[in-house]
């Protein structure tokens, strides 16, 4: 059987997810320049597969165009249009299901999530690390022919800055620390009391900009913002496409179990990662680090860690897991990676 050379790799949400395909799909890219790619996502994750070559963007409307079933069918004449040899389903939900369905004849192959081992690892029934969420996407492409190589990662270069950031951020030499304090789930999340120190004690001798979005997290942060002269809040104030040029440029990210890790790591960048009723053996460490880079919640005193794999479910007497570590702990463990 002939290998296809053009592969549509769908891929919608959430943005973590969809980040660390990017490291995925580089090496792919530079393993088989032959092979050409159309990634099917949200409008917004566009700007995360901007210097990938061979590589064709599909924005689906899903809440518009593309909404419900009537317009996954609409969505699927626009790809047989394109000339798809095959299919990576990085996604494997109902709406891809669906899509597939109505691109009947093509090869395809859909994303092992590995759903036994990681109920098995909640329940309590086996604490080791799983495969690695990289390397599952990885694995669909080998069952499509394109077996891929993780461990000699490329990166882009850092972005050049322009004025525009400098005005915002500032000129002064100190090495630069992106903070990214949120998650989705607050069992995900550093206390900001217990943050907040972190923050201060960083900024005595670096520059540390903070991330987040919407006007909630803009707000928690421009109070953060105000414990110190080398603090910058750059929520709302950029585009997703400017924010990855800021980020290509930190000498280290601070993040949760959240999409900002991830996107830090697919550029390059030293990332450090805090958890708390999660834990990186479900297999969503950032690309291209190890678990001396994580920072974990103490599981002698809270054995159900990690309650659930997306930090959706948090037991009441789990509210104070992420207390159990300390704001120096964060600080010396970021202090030792920058040396």
């Amino acid at each position: 059987m002939k290998k296809p050379n053009h592969i549509l790799v769908i891929r919608l949400s959430a943005m973590g997810d969809v980040a660390m395909t990017v490291p995925v799909l580089r090496a792919l890219i530079a393993q088989h320049p032959h092979v050409k790619l159309t990634v099917l996502t949200k409008p917004f994750f566009t700007p995360f597969f901007r210097d990938l070559t061979n590589v064709t963007i599909v924005s689906a409307q899903i809440k518009g165009k593309h909404k419900g079933v009537l317009g996954l069918f609409k969505l699927s004449k626009e790809l047989k249009r394109l000339d798809i040899d095959c299919i990576a389903d990085l996604h494997n939900v109902l709406r891809s299901k669906i899509l597939k369905f109505f691109l009947f004849g093509k090869q395809v192959v859909q994303l092992d999530k590995g759903r036994d081992e990681k109920k098995a690892l909640v329940d309590g029934e086996s604490f080791k690390q799983l495969k690695s969420t990289h390397q599952r996407y990885a694995d669909v492409f080998e069952k499509l022919g394109f077996p891929i190589d993780l461990s000699q990662p490329i990166f882009p270069k850092k972005e050049n800055l322009k004025e525009d950031y400098l005005k915002v951020i500032g000129n002064d030499t100190k090495p630069w620390i992106g903070i990214a304090p949120f998650a989705a789930f607050d069992g995900k999340m550093y206390p900001l009391d217990l943050m907040t120190t972190v923050i201060e004690t960083l900024s005595k001798d670096y520059k540390v900009l903070l991330f987040g979005a919407g006007n909630e997290e803009k707000i928690i942060l421009n109070t953060l913002a105000k414990h110190g002269e080398s603090i910058v809040n750059l929520a709302g104030q950029f585009s997703l496409n400017e924010e990855l040029d800021i980020i290509s440029n930190l000498d280290l990210m601070l993040a949760m179990d959240s999409g900002n890790a991830h996107i830090a790591a697919m550029l390059g960048v030293k990332v450090i990662t805090v958890w708390g009723i999660t834990h990186p053996y479900a297999g969503f460490l950032p690309f291209n680090t190890t678990l001396d880079a994580t920072i974990l919640a103490d599981r002698i005193k809270y054995p159900k860690i990690p309650t659930s794999i997306y930090g959706n479910k948090r037991p009441e007497d789990y509210e104070n897991a992420m207390r159990t570590i300390s704001p120096n702990t964060i600080v010396s463990k970021i202090i030792n990676a920058l040396k």
